[in-house]
């Protein structure tokens, strides 16, 4: 389902920037989707943290598996052997364990991010072991689908900005937040299409 806030956004982003109304251009009539539950989106990113997508996807089959129900009561009370065999790291099962804890707890709690900023929610989520300021962003935009988050930590974003911003220059990540700014509130979108631009087949622009 196409965010409701899209054709507005991508309407705006093409009126103030012409390079990236070429770039929204040129990828046609595709969008951001959302993934997931929250939950078992956070475990999923930790699962795949420093392994390649294959490595990834083999064991969280296995995870899924052992765990029979991907629910945070469930998960917490797993053993940290179980989730091993599985092929999970010693550090990515206490993770694991943490992170849904912490939901079934309610120190982790979907249902008041609603009224929260995204500064709010990322606070709450990286408190978690194991996950970051680029994975609560990452979680913001395709998990919330909140419009205006800049992951400037994000090396797709600073190369997407490079090719079609500084003819392949190198970008700071004070650069990238600068030019940032003109995209505001609608960073994410912005964000979105610089990633798509670096797939092949794009368009130069």
């Amino acid at each position: 389902m196409k965010p409701a806030y899209w054709d507005e956004a991508c309407a705006a982003l093409s009126e103030r920037d012409t390079i990236m109304a070429a770039i929204i251009a040129s990828r046609g009539t595709i969008h951001l989707m959302p993934r997931g539950d929250p939950f078992t989106t956070l475990a999923r990113s930790i699962v795949g943290q420093q392994i390649s997508v294959k490595a990834a996807q083999s064991v969280w089959t296995r995870v899924e598996t052992a765990c029979r129900q991907m629910a945070p009561l469930r998960v917490s009370r797993m053993r940290v052997e179980t989730l091993r065999n599985c092929g999970v790291s010693q550090r990515k099962a206490e993770y694991l364990k943490d992170l849904a804890r912490r939901f079934h707890t309610g120190e982790v709690d979907p249902v008041h991010w609603a009224s929260k900023d995204d500064e709010e929610i990322i606070a709450e989520l990286v408190a978690v072991r194991g996950i970051g300021r680029w994975t609560a962003e990452m979680f913001l935009i395709f998990n919330l689908l909140r419009p205006d988050v800049l992951p400037v930590d994000d090396l797709g974003l600073v190369r997407g900005i490079e090719k079609n911003y500084r003819n392949g220059e190198n970008v700071s990540r004070s650069e990238a937040q600068r030019l940032g700014e003109s995209w505001r509130p609608w960073r994410t979108v912005a964000t979105w299409y610089l990633w798509r631009s670096l797939e092949p087949g794009t368009a130069e622009i």
